[in-house]
């Protein structure tokens, strides 16, 4: 799966967010260093988001399984 990274340029540098991924946000000075920013910013909110959803199932019945989504 793929997302839709969007640049915007403000006078301080770059501000950026991912599409398809509520929360991941960033800015930086240089475009380069805003991309390193919102991949770390990805990371951290699929990280943070998987810890929530872990703590919802303690104690819970689950069947878990990888999903590979691939768009049509």
């Amino acid at each position: 799966m793929q997302f839709t990274a969007v640049y915007e340029q403000v006078p301080e540098g770059y501000i950026a967010f991912v599409e398809e991924i509520p929360g991941a946000n960033t800015q930086g000075i240089t475009l380069d260093e805003t991309r390193r920013n919102l991949a770390e910013a990805v990371q951290l909110v699929l990280e943070a988001n998987r810890a929530l959803a872990e703590e919802s199932l303690v104690g819970k019945q689950i069947i878990r399984e990888s999903l590979n989504y691939i768009a049509a």
